[in-house]
C-alpha cells in the first residue's frame, strides 16, 4: 500500500523517460526537472533498466563458459587417447629396435 502522496508512473511513460536520459545527453537531474520527477526516482529507474540489460549479457556468458567446458573436457579425452596410442607405439617401436 503505497503513500498517498506517492505518484505512480506507467511502464511506458518510464521507458520514455529513460530513452530521453539517454539519448539527449543531459543530466538526469535536468531531465527529473523537466518532467517533474524526482531526480532520485528516474536514476532509480535507469540503474533497474541497465541492470535488466545486463542480466541477460550474464546468462548468456554462462552458457558460451558452459559450452567452452564442453569442447575442452572433448578434447581432453581426445589428447588423453592420443597421449595412449603413442605410449603403446613408443613401447612397439622400442621391442622391435632391441631385435
Amino acid at each position: 500500500m503505497g503513500s498517498k502522496y506517492t505518484k505512480r508512473y506507467s511502464e511506458e511513460y518510464k521507458r520514455d523517460a529513460i530513452e530521453l536520459v539517454r539519448s539527449s545527453g543531459r543530466t538526469v537531474t535536468d531531465i527529473a526537472r523537466e518532467l517533474g520527477v524526482s531526480s532520485e526516482s528516474l536514476r532509480g529507474w535507469v540503474k533497474k533498466a541497465r541492470s535488466a540489460e545486463a542480466a541477460p549479457a550474464v546468462e548468456h556468458s554462462a552458457d558460451a563458459r558452459d559450452e567452452e567446458l564442453k569442447r575442452l573436457r572433448k578434447l581432453t579425452v581426445e589428447q588423453a587417447k592420443t597421449i595412449e596410442i603413442l605410449k603403446k607405439a613408443t613401447a612397439f617401436f622400442a621391442k622391435e629396435s632391441d631385435r
